[in-house]
């Protein structure tokens, strides 16, 4: 089974818009959206047949009032500043709060209790193309690398239920954590940059990022166009790096045109330059092992 990750040293670079491209073409594969923040892969690929499970983050405390004597004792020890007092009760924020339990083994009444945070959840469905499994991270919650932990091994698994031989993996912008988890064992990472300062920048920093991990890496520079002068400098560094440069994708109306149908480029407009060039890319990594 083969893995490949398309990850980005920033977000705005359109790694889940050729993400999207490169899973609806050639033979069937299972796409795993690890950008469990802000996940948004479904909505290009329309997934069907939806089976959703939950995933906690967490507990969080909470004060029963019927048994709170209101002493603020566990105001006072919240280091989180998640406790306040007001009218004539205290209470938690769900947001601030750390999920440390101290509160509840310091008050003396036992009115705090701690409650799963289970507003997460993971899903798998079917695309035009194969398989498909996303996440959603509740807003405010932690622990998204695990969560991108759970759909790498779902996807993993669900493709040797299926008996598919490549998982493509959609990563998370930037370098933290969550990029780890959804990098960590892949056989090859496309990196997707653009011409920009930052996005030369951060390209940099996620290579990094790949040579630590000892994975394979190519480039993709999307949008170069925009700015031909800062794409000659990836270019030459790509050369002195001995990194692979596969693509440059040009910035074209299509593009846009087919996000708005919920469609990807080389769906919408297989005849323009982006399609085909997107086109050469996946040459280039999936008939290339």
């Amino acid at each position: 089974m083969r893995q490949i990750v398309i990850i980005s040293g920033k977000g705005g670079t359109g790694k889940t818009s050729l993400s999207a491209a490169l899973a609806t073409m050639g033979e069937q594969l299972t796409v795993a959206d690890c950008d469990v923040d802000a996940a948004n892969l479904h909505l290009l690929l329309e997934p069907t047949d939806h089976s959703a499970h939950p995933f906690s983050t967490g507990a969080k405390a909470v004060i029963d009032q019927q048994l709170c004597t209101q002493c603020g004792a566990c105001m006072d020890a919240c280091r989180f500043d998640a406790i306040r007092y007001q009218e004539d009760r205290y209470t938690i924020s769900e947001t601030s709060c750390d999920g440390c339990r101290l509160c509840m083994r310091i008050c003396p009444a036992d009115a705090i209790s701690m409650i799963e945070s289970n507003g997460s959840y993971w899903t798998t469905g079917t695309f035009r193309n194969g398989w498909m499994i996303h996440a959603r991270l509740e807003p405010g919650e932690e622990n998204s690398g695990k969560l991108v932990n759970v759909v790498r091994e779902q996807s993993r698994q669900l493709s040797e239920q299926m008996g598919v031989e490549t998982i493509l993996i959609d990563g998370p912008p930037g370098t933290g954590c969550p990029t780890i988890s959804a990098m960590s064992g892949a056989d090859l990472a496309l990196l997707v940059t653009e011409p920009s300062r930052s996005g030369f920048h951060d390209l940099k920093r996620v290579k990094q990022l790949t040579d630590g991990f000892g994975i394979p890496s190519v480039v993709v520079i999307n949008k170069y166009d925009l700015n031909e002068q800062v794409t000659a400098e990836i270019e030459s560094w790509c050369g002195s790096e001995k990194i692979p440069l596969i693509g440059r994708i040009p910035f074209e109306p299509a593009v846009v045109e087919a996000m708005l149908q919920c469609r990807t480029v080389v769906e919408w407009a297989p005849s323009s330059v982006a399609a085909g060039e997107i086109a050469a890319i996946h040459r280039q990594i999936f008939q290339t092992k």
